[in-house]
């Protein structure tokens, strides 16, 4: 397609030389290797747009789409030297959006260094808002200012209380980092330590499932936020044993129902509320707007295709989706820094089939209210 100065095609291999020699003459640290030009070229999961003015690579654009998110994101984007001030990166920009409109995405995120007045004034005209920064982002330890555009025509996310985002650092440990996440939602001054994190695990955790580490049981989170002072509360939609699905020893079996019913006994001995109900989305918003966070367990299957459980923290909502905090950042999307991973917009009518995790369909969620006054 033409428009303007340039024509807008996809990229194809045929383009990789093109691509590194552009990227080595536009950019003196951050570069894309090779290596990474080769895997987003044979990549389903974005759209890769380059620029041609009389059959020269004048510029591209790379937009990665968060898998199980409405959010989409400007990964980078380049033009020319020779070709800039000609409206280039404007078309590339507006072809991305298209693309991320047309894949179900509502949201379009891009970084750029704070002192890039042109960058930052071109995203401006654009409609992008910033919402955030990242310190020493860069590898010149430069800083990052995020920008966010609803590509759709949605009301934009509302101005909900700061979440603190937290990383889990084991393989097994998102209930822990979900709820000191929730926990410093509650408590802003609160300091988290791995030490914590290792521990709640081992008060909340099931011993088994399926395969690996146990995970944690809602209760089990419940009643290690009470330990630490937090006012929290319990949503199960079905009473039984938790988590026995795809549990095929016997042995197996009877710890985890052992360890349920432990945790089941505890809470009743210390009127931890155990509220038995189906709840949805709009539920949790009415929590989250009476000051609680949400700690909400998920299965992955839409993230991952694994089908395993995951606990993440409710940030923030608007009319059309809900946010969350995700513990585990992709490391294949550059997002170790969790940029990809806080404020998670994922539609409402995504995230009901999300919630909902095994053959019995268990729904739950831990909210975490406030501090137990002294």
């Amino acid at each position: 397609m033409s428009a303007g100065t340039a024509t807008i095609e996809k990229a194809v291999p045929e383009d990789l030389d093109a691509l590194v020699a552009l990227e080595n003459r536009c950019f003196e640290t951050d570069r894309l290797s090779r290596r990474s030009f080769r895997r987003w070229l044979g990549a389903r999961h974005c759209a890769f747009f380059v620029a041609r003015v009389d059959a020269r690579l004048a510029g591209y654009c790379l937009i990665i789409f968060l898998r199980g998110t409405t959010l989409a994101r400007l990964y980078s984007i380049a033009v020319d030297p020779d070709f800039r001030g000609l409206g280039i990166a404007r078309q590339l920009i507006d072809e991305g959006e298209r693309a991320a409109v047309d894949d179900g995405r509502l949201f379009l995120r891009l970084e750029v260094g704070v002192d890039n007045e042109a960058g930052i004034n071109l995203y401006r005209s654009l409609g992008y808002q910033p919402f955030g920064v990242y310190h020493q982002y860069y590898e010149d330890d430069n800083d990052a200012l995020r920008m966010q555009k609803c590509v759709r025509r949605y009301t934009g996310a509302e101005a909900n209380r700061s979440i603190p985002w937290i990383r889990q650092t084991t393989t097994f440990s998102c209930g822990p980092a979900a709820l000191m996440m929730a926990m410093g939602g509650v408590d802003p001054v609160r300091i988290p330590t791995l030490h914590e994190e290792l521990q709640i695990w081992r008060e909340a955790t099931t011993i088994f499932m399926t395969s690996g580490h146990g995970g944690c049981h809602p209760v089990g989170l419940a009643l290690a936020g009470r330990r630490r002072g937090y006012d929290v509360e319990v949503w199960l939609n079905q009473p039984g044993t938790l988590f026995l699905d795809g549990v095929r020893s016997e042995n197996k079996k009877r710890v985890v129902e052992l360890v349920h019913m432990d945790y089941i006994d505890q809470a009743r001995q210390q009127d931890l509320p155990l509220l038995y109900r189906e709840f949805s989305d709009r539920d949790l918003a009415e929590a989250f707007d009476r000051g609680q966070v949400p700690v909400i367990l998920i299965s992955t299957y839409r993230l991952d295709g694994k089908k395993a459980p995951h606990w993440v923290t409710m940030s923030g909502y608007d009319e059309d989706c809900l946010y969350v905090h995700d513990p585990d950042p992709d490391p294949e999307e550059q997002s170790a820094s969790g940029i990809d991973s806080q404020y998670l917009p994922i539609a409402r009518r995504d995230f009901t089939a999300m919630s909902r995790f095994g053959r019995s369909q268990l729904r739950t969620a831990v909210l975490v209210k406030g501090r137990i006054p002294q």
